[in-house]
């Protein structure tokens, strides 16, 4: 029996922006694919390239940005060679996406019952009383209480957590196969988060759902990610499976990313790290954490290769220093 291929693959994929007349790569040469019914988390700083993988996955770029290399692989579907009308035929349909801040992302006059419904008459050709109807389905689905009696109301009526619940159900309306959730828990308090990052648990498995999952929280990431993608400067410098990446950190940045949370024990003090991320216009040729790292050596001006860590084909790492 021919093995099912992954909802989304990606492979060496370049994103870059022109500034001042030259080619800044944002995204350098990314590779990852992600299962049915699996979570990868891309961890790292601001500015590290996250965001920019995930418009290029969904082809919403901005004008100045553009991807250069590589392929995106969607249901078998290339977005990079695609046509327009075939990237917006997917959007929505085939790849949902959960963005950061719902009150900026959802229209704000028009009423969430119509917003939800809107992605099924686009894609699924429904007429707006079925449509309507199914969006009071999928906010039952997202349990957004009273859900028949709110379809007419609009985002400001809205707690944050009730917002978020909204744009999970709008992502999620066509029944894609990847869903991109980007920072899906920022401004809610820890209560709300956990029953956000459960509802969205509980609906990948029965959805199926192959997850990509942005965000800085690396306690969301222990309790979520099946995998790990650790991004610096543009470049994947350390991936693994979820519990390989905490027992056995080995990249300097991951190392420093997980030093910097704030613990129950010790005496309380937070490790921030040193520097910040460079610029976009000057980062270095090489490894572009080199700046800040610790086991920095002259050889680090040139780029290294991912490279298994203990042996272990799921567990690779890009750094001279840590190299086999």
């Amino acid at each position: 029996m021919t093995a099912t291929p992954p909802p989304l693959v990606v492979e060496g994929l370049t994103t870059s922006i022109r500034l001042d007349g030259r080619l800044h790569h944002v995204v350098r040469d990314i590779s990852f694919e992600i299962r049915a019914e699996e979570t990868l988390a891309l961890v790292g700083e601001s500015g590290c390239g996250k965001s920019m993988t995930a418009l290029s996955v969904t082809g919403l770029l901005p004008p100045i940005a553009s991807v250069t290399s590589g392929r995106i692989l969607v249901e078998g579907v290339d977005m990079v060679a695609a046509s327009e009308k075939t990237r917006e035929d997917l959007r929505g349909d085939r790849i949902g996406m959960i963005f950061q801040e719902p009150m900026t992302s959802l229209n704000p006059v028009l009423p969430i019952g119509f917003q939800v419904g809107e992605a099924l008459m686009r894609h699924h050709g429904l007429s707006k009383k079925a449509a309507r109807e199914r969006a009071r389905e999928l906010l039952e689905l997202v349990r957004v209480p009273a859900a028949a009696e709110r379809l007419d109301a609009y985002p400001h009526q809205f707690s944050g957590g009730m917002r978020q619940r909204v744009m999970i159900a709008l992502a999620l309306a066509c029944r894609p196969s990847v869903l991109i959730a980007d920072e899906p828990t920022t401004a809610l308090d820890v209560t709300i988060q956990a029953q956000v990052l459960a509802l969205v648990a509980d609906l990948q498995k029965r959805e199926g759902l192959a997850v990509l999952l942005i965000t800085h929280n690396l306690g969301v990431v222990a309790s979520v990610a099946d995998r790990v993608m650790v991004m610096y400067g543009g470049d994947v410098v350390e991936s693994a499976p979820v519990k390989a990446f905490f027992d056995r950190p080995t990249h300097p940045y991951s190392q420093a990313l997980l030093a910097a949370m704030p613990r129950i024990e010790g005496d309380g003090q937070l490790k921030p790290i040193p520097g910040q991320v460079p610029p976009l216009t000057e980062m270095p040729s090489g490894c572009r954490f080199q700046s800040r790292c610790p086991l920095r050596q002259e050889i680090c001006d040139r780029l290294p290769e991912m490279t298994p860590v203990g042996g272990d084909p799921e567990h690779k790492v890009r750094c001279w220093a840590r190299s086999e």
